[in-house]
């Protein structure tokens, strides 16, 4: 019993760290715009690249094709069933003048986000228990997830734009 629950409090903790590190990277000049580039002309998801990059930054871990096949597995229901649709709708109801629409495309923005969290949290849930290796290089380890992770996208400049502010956020640390 005592080993569910700190598992339980282990996964929570990670789900709380990945959140936090999200909305931090997320807000880094640049990186917002970078991600949602990749995401709407390269299909990559924006939370499996947030979750290769915290893997790296927090414990520098490599992501593997099954570690990475196991994220997406977690990630693709809620993405595909429900994120997706709520962000054709929000991004289908910019243009409309009228007040109340635009509160409640405020509103639809605010599940989405609610729905970003329950993803991250399942990508948590993937992980094995931390194994983290100090003497690594999370620069080396951040740039191999995040080519793990991009694909052919890795080429692109938006991904030129993630790498370097990788390169600020771990020299900041």
């Amino acid at each position: 019993m005592a080993a569910k629950i700190n598992e339980a409090r282990r996964r929570r903790a990670d789900s709380e760290a990945f959140w936090r590190f999200s909305l931090v990277f997320y807000g880094e000049p640049g990186v917002a715009e970078a991600l949602i580039a990749l995401q709407d002309r390269r299909g990559c998801d924006v939370n499996l690249v947030l979750f290769s990059l915290w893997l790296a930054v927090t414990r520098c871990q490599v992501v593997d094709a099954a570690g990475l096949a196991a994220a997406e597995a977690a990630a693709a229901p809620l993405r595909d069933a429900v994120i997706a649709e709520l962000r054709r709708l929000r991004r289908r109801l910019r243009p409309v003048p009228d007040p109340d629409i635009q509160a409640l495309r405020q509103r639809i923005g605010a599940l989405e986000i609610a729905a970003e969290r329950l993803v991250q949290a399942r990508l948590t849930a993937t992980l094995p228990a931390p194994r983290t290796t100090a003497t690594a290089d999370r620069g080396a380890v951040a740039a191999a997830n995040l080519a793990a992770c991009l694909g052919a996208a890795s080429a692109a400049p938006e991904a030129e734009t993630l790498r370097r502010a990788l390169d600020r956020f771990i020299r900041g640390r």
